[in-house]
């Protein structure tokens, strides 16, 4: 014990102590570690809090060396830098990460003295320290709920702005480029009134779960609020990249979220911007992105689209949506998805409803409620309508060979296609090149087509029904909503506007209306089809009222026809065999 004379005869002069009052009073009552070596580095004493810290008892450490303790943590540069301070200077402090006994690292706060004897030699080193595991532990809870969003454990909007301010900064001096996705649940609202926060919560967790696997490492993707996300993907070489996650996105959300039993069907809206095109500034790019967002949702949602400021603009936007269609037309770019229409009473499928979709690479998707009024002001509603019809054939055909030909698919006309003087002798040729009957089709017509030239709209209703067609009147109650023509035509269907569905349950006048329009319909001997039907509650109302048919998201949102044939074998399985 000769080498640690010095601090012992230093500690004795200033309190009169003894080596055996010294070790008692001093090393055992001490909260930090001590070590004290000698000038070779060799472990000579430790107190017990050492050995409570470390997991190595006195007699394992006596005779060792630090390194017995080294994490492998630090590089060699670290500790040479360390050793070469205490030579120069007599001390060192600082955070280090060690190793206990069980192998785990934990980090400390370690001060190593150099003591010297009166010749001014150095004589041992004697290291102090502190387990600050609890400390360091709080600081990192304390910067994960600055950073994080504490339910989901996406960086929160906080955090994320921050990353943007540090990347778009980068991304000026090096021409990056960049887009930046907000998306916003469908009907979140809904799920939270009727089934409480509770599953609200787990559905936002459980979207996070299935967002993350596609989420490259570079990539942000954080909660920006409620039910809002925003994902930024770095270094795009081109806006069809942007395309294609917001494609793999939307297909994240055809199968249902299972929570507590409940299957929830939810799907997503997206809006795109993209850096430096739409703005070089965080805020910027994001009040464009929720721009097109809201357009995606006000035009159909589950969908996404990109903000565009010539879509804005009138003087643009003829020119733009008219290259655009002719362009999509020639190629045949569109696709139809199928709603199916169940019988109310026999929880049976009767047909679907055919609903054109176009997803353009410059305009992303493009709202059913502004290319077809644009294509009917053009004219160019005749060639897509035959190209609707001639490819609702194509998956009439598909139905068939799945032996389900007896379903209908239901298609709408347009008013322009309707009075072309061969619309009757042009359809039946589409249905002759793919050999389909009339009878596997049901054209719905709105009200203020058929209040035009009455006459002639009649020999064609009459000669359609003939043909075989099944006849249905679109959207009752948006138009003319006159009772002469449902006595005058031949229609075999009414379909009662989504506008009375969406507060059938709510407003007793809307009850009314409802059940007055569906008793006039039984009395004319039509059947009535109910659209937008989101809710149990609506349905059961209907079926209490004698409604014939209900469509709408309660029983599935419109698909592609692959997945039209797949909903039709889970219905088989799930629902008629009960």
């Amino acid at each position: 014990m000769g080498k640690i004379s010095g601090i012992e005869k230093w500690l004795a002069a200033e309190n009169g102590l003894n080596n055996k009052e010294l070790i008692d009073t001093i090393f055992s009552n001490l909260n930090e570690g001590i070590m004290i070596t000698n000038v070779n580095k060799e472990i000579l004493l430790v107190n017990p809090a050492f050995e409570f810290v470390t997991g190595y008892t006195a007699e394992e450490a006596i005779g060792s060396k630090p390194h017995l303790l080294q994490s492998g943590m630090h590089e060699k540069n670290f500790y040479t830098d360390m050793w070469q301070q205490i030579y120069s200077t007599g001390s060192w402090s600082g955070e280090i990460w060690n190793r206990r006994k069980t192998g785990d690292i934990y980090p400390e706060w370690l001060t190593i003295i150099a003591v010297v004897n009166d010749k001014g030699e150095t004589t041992s080193y004697c290291g102090i320290f502190e387990d600050i595991s609890e400390k360091k532990s709080a600081e990192s809870e304390i910067k994960k709920r600055t950073n994080t969003d504490m339910l989901t454990g996406t960086v929160n909007s906080y955090a994320f702005a921050k990353r943007m301010e540090t990347l778009l900064a980068t991304s000026k001096k090096n021409k990056f480029q960049h887009a930046l996705i907000f998306l916003d649940l469908d009907r979140f609202g809904q799920i939270n009134e009727s089934l409480g926060h509770s599953i609200g919560d787990q559905l936002l967790v459980e979207v996070v779960e299935r967002l993350t696997p596609f989420i490259r490492n570079r990539d942000i993707l954080a909660r920006y609020g409620g039910d809002e996300f925003v994902i930024t993907m770095t270094h795009i070489h081109q806006p069809q990249d942007a395309v294609k996650q917001a494609e793999k996105i939307i297909e994240l959300f055809k199968e249902p979220f299972i929570i507590e039993k409940h299957n929830l069907y939810v799907t997503a809206s997206l809006g795109i911007s993209l850096f430096p095109n739409d703005g070089d500034h965080t805020e910027i790019l994001i009040n464009k992105a929720v721009k097109a967002m809201e357009y995606s949702k006000e035009n159909g949602r589950n969908q996404f689209a990109f903000f565009f400021e010539d879509l804005k603009l009138d003087t643009h936007r003829s020119i733009v949506l008219d290259h655009e269609l002719r362009q999509a037309i020639k190629s045949k770019a569109f696709e139809l998805h199928y709603q199916p229409k169940v019988n109310a009473k026999k929880k049976i499928i009767t047909g679907f409803e055919a609903l054109v979709r176009w997803k353009n690479d410059q305009l992303g998707f493009v709202s059913p409620a502004d290319f077809i009024p644009y294509a009917e002001e053009t004219g160019l509603i005749i060639p897509l309508s035959e190209l609707i019809i001639d490819q609702a054939c194509k998956d009439w055909l598909a139905l068939e060979a799945r032996g389900y030909g007896h379903l209908t698919i239901a298609i709408n006309i347009s008013s322009l296609h309707f009075h072309q003087d061969n619309f009757i002798e042009s359809t039946l040729k589409l249905l002759e090149n793919n050999n389909c009957s009339p009878r596997s089709f049901e054209l719905e017509l709105t009200e203020r087509t058929i209040m035009n030239n009455e006459k002639t709209t009649t020999r064609k209703l009459v000669l359609l029904k003939q043909l075989g067609f099944k006849l249905s009147i679109d959207d009752f109650g948006t138009g003319y909503s006159s009772l002469s023509y449902l006595v005058q035509f031949p229609l075999n269907y009414l379909k009662i506007d989504q506008s009375f569905i969406r507060q059938v349950t709510s407003l007793s006048e809307k009850q009314a209306v409802v059940d007055a329009i569906i008793q006039m319909a039984h009395r004319l001997h039509m059947e009535v089809i109910a659209e937008g039907v989101e809710q149990l509650e609506q349905v059961e109302l209907l079926q209490g009222m004698g409604c014939d048919m209900i469509q709408g998201y309660y029983y599935s949102k419109p698909l592609p026809i692959c997945e039209a044939l797949a909903f039709l074998e889970f219905w088989k399985l799930e629902i008629e065999g009960k």
